[in-house]
């Protein structure tokens, strides 16, 4: 049995004082009368009404005892789940080069990214998704974890200039292997999201993918950038930053390598509305098969205790009425 309010559950402590007292004043209950012996009736039964006053204080205190358990509210759930779930691990390596902060895509690729890989991040219910930030270095910016409102959140306060500019899209995978290969999750999957071509780092970006498909990593590329010409940020040495037009140049090439030799897949988003169609199919892509079967119902259950208490008042009113009334 549930109980909406078992805290109440304590005042039933409160009856143990109130029998003890009972016990102890219960000739108080009875009128007495002096007399020098009682040899003449010391050996005549006790009458059957003289235990029925006991039994009308048990009465009183099982009623007093039902009353508090109203008062917790008795409650019964219906409840079955049959729930067969494996959530899977991902974690979303974004370039934070300068270059997305081109504005081909509004208000530039950067945002862009950050937007749609927030919503993404807020269907998966049942994954371990992490975060790796990659430009000239690579960085763990969140291990894996099933709080989404934590990675989006994270992912909302990524901002430009946390590492060295430079594309090391080799170390950013490489990060992204290490940080996955602890999940325990048996589909593991790394989103790569950049705008250009490796040209720094340590680890080659083919090296990482070869590390990738031995561990049965898949890895999904995403090229970010419209064909033709994007307006560029530069900056000048005071610092100031103006907008040129120059060509998008992404190596599509090694990134369609990677994803083909982690069974993964290459994507190029050329504009916000494809940036988001490419998330949406990665997420069919990656969907777990759920079989889950949820039903919980509760509600009060305190009319049974409630005709217990009224039989108990009228078993009293009774017996008070009849076999216990006295004489004024």
């Amino acid at each position: 049995m549930l109980f909406a309010n078992p805290r109440l559950l304590w005042l039933l402590v409160l009856l143990v004082p109130l029998i003890a007292w009972y016990v102890v004043k219960r000739s108080r209950y009875h009128a007495t009368l002096g007399v020098s012996t009682l040899a003449a009736v010391t050996r005549l039964p006790r009458s059957w009404k003289e235990y029925m006053t006991d039994v009308m204080f048990a009465l009183k205190v099982l009623t007093i005892a039902v009353v508090i358990i109203i008062l917790a509210r008795p409650q019964t759930r219906d409840t079955w789940s049959t729930s067969q779930t494996e959530g899977t691990d991902i974690i979303l390596a974004i370039d934070i080069s300068t270059s997305m902060l081109a504005r081909d895509f509004k208000p530039d690729r950067f945002e862009a990214a950050k937007d749609v890989a927030s919503r993404f991040v807020a269907g998966r219910e049942s994954d371990n998704i992490g975060v790796v930030i990659f430009a000239a270095e690579s960085f763990t910016g969140l291990p894996m974890t099933t709080d989404r409102s934590l990675v989006a959140n994270y992912i909302h306060d990524i901002s430009m200039g946390m590492l060295h500019d430079g594309t090391a899209i080799g170390d950013g995978l490489a990060t992204s292997i290490n940080r996955i290969k602890e999940g325990k999750a048996k589909s593991k999957s790394i989103i790569l999201l950049t705008d250009g071509s490796n040209n720094t780092g340590i680890v080659a970006p083919l090296t990482a993918a070869e590390i990738a498909a031995k561990m049965g990593i898949k890895v999904y590329t995403i090229g970010i950038g419209s064909n033709g010409t994007a307006q560029f940020p530069q900056q000048d040495q005071l610092g100031n930053i103006s907008y040129v037009s120059l060509p998008v140049v992404i190596d599509e090439a090694t990134l369609q390598k990677i994803s083909a030799m982690t069974g993964g897949k290459y994507f190029r988003a050329t504009g916000n509305r494809v940036l988001s169609d490419i998330f949406a199919e990665i997420d069919r892509l990656e969907k777990t098969k759920m079989d889950i079967q949820n039903f919980s119902h509760t509600e009060d259950d305190f009319v049974p205790w409630a005709v217990a208490a009224l039989i108990l008042l009228l078993l009293q009113l009774l017996m008070r009425l009849t076999i216990l009334r006295t004489i004024p």
